[in-house]
């Protein structure tokens, strides 16, 4: 990616939870998300399905008019462990496969409120940044401060490292 404006970034690949009993704030965070994703005809890259905060800023990008792709391991889709898709459906055999198509198909990464499998995209795709493997711009949205405690644990890393 040549630069970091807003206006080069054409689509985003968002990480988040798929756990439908999140906090009020949470959702309506991903909700703006997906409506400010589709304002700003940026496209949307996900993990696939309607639940939680996936199903949250999905909606809301799709309504909004966006393009959303949703890319989800055969296993997890055909387990309907996750909900119907949101827009467009890509099948991929393992998870691995899932987050280089989410590398391939996205300009930059944001990561929404979850759990154990957000974090772990989240630092993959960090993880390769580290490596030079790509150059794009990776966030989290902190709403609610969610992210406080493990942004203060990534401060000490760093200043011990």
């Amino acid at each position: 990616m040549e630069g970091n404006s807003a206006r080069q970034i054409k689509s985003i690949c968002v990480f988040c939870g798929s756990n439908p009993r999140k906090k009020c704030k949470v959702s309506r965070g991903s909700n703006n998300l997906g409506k400010v994703l589709a304002k700003r005809k940026i496209h949307l890259v996900y993990g696939g399905g309607s639940l939680g905060l996936t199903g949250c800023v999905s909606t809301a990008a799709h309504v909004g008019r966006s393009q959303v792709l949703g890319i989800i391991p055969t296993a997890l889709a055909e387990g309907n462990f996750v909900g119907k898709i949101v827009g467009e459906e890509l099948r991929v055999p393992t998870l691995q496969d899932r987050i280089w198509k989410m590398l391939d198909n996205s300009n930059a990464f944001i990561a929404l409120p979850g759990g154990i499998g957000t974090l772990e995209e989240n630092f993959q795709i960090a993880s390769w940044a580290q490596l030079n493997i790509h150059h794009k711009p990776i966030g989290l949205l902190n709403v609610d401060g969610f992210f406080n405690k493990l942004l203060s644990f990534l401060d000490q890393a760093g200043e011990e490292n």
